[in-house]
């Protein structure tokens, strides 16, 4: 796992993104109208978080493991929670600036499922000033959850998919 420093992210090339890509999307499909949704977050005139249960979804598992990995490598340490959700970004949609300071969480990432040229960066804001982080289809990005984001306005005219994640210490038994 070759994870690339770019302060104050971490880049991650996904090899098998060719093979995720469309089980995820047709997963996806299958199961964004279903009993095991439950959408938050209800900002600038949409839902900007959709969940979908683990169990309902098993075409993740593979890139569960592979962000739980790197958040590992990240981090320094094997006892990680993860929680995930879907961000749909119709033409015109943006995400607002926020965190992910809540719940204990010690490491946020993304992953960029589907992302069509023009669709909107990662607008991050570190305390030197607001940078905008172009997206790239296959990768994932991870940053500190105290770390001020949003996401500028999707210009294309197709629909822009990506997986965010939170990692918090494992829950003890």
């Amino acid at each position: 796992m070759q994870l690339i420093h770019e302060p104050p992210l971490h880049r991650l090339p996904v090899a098998d993104h060719a093979t995720l890509k469309p089980r995820l999307l047709a997963a996806l499909e299958r199961e964004l109208d279903g009993p095991h949704v439950r959408r938050s977050h209800l900002e600038l005139g949409r839902y900007e978080n959709t969940y979908i249960e683990r169990r309902a979804i098993p075409e993740i598992e593979p890139l569960c493991q592979v962000a739980q990995q790197a958040a590992q490598q990240i981090l320094g340490r094997g006892d990680l929670r993860l929680g995930f959700w879907f961000n749909l970004m119709q033409p015109g949609d943006r995400t607002a600036r926020h965190n992910h300071e809540e719940g204990g969480e010690l490491l946020s990432g993304v992953y960029y499922l589907e992302i069509p040229d023009d669709s909107a960066a990662l607008l991050v804001y570190p305390p030197e000033g607001e940078r905008a982080v172009p997206p790239v289809e296959g990768h994932f990005l991870f940053f500190s959850p105290r770390l001020a984001h949003a996401v500028a306005q999707n210009r294309s005219d197709r629909r822009r998919v990506s997986i965010a994640f939170n990692f918090g210490p494992a829950e003890s038994s």
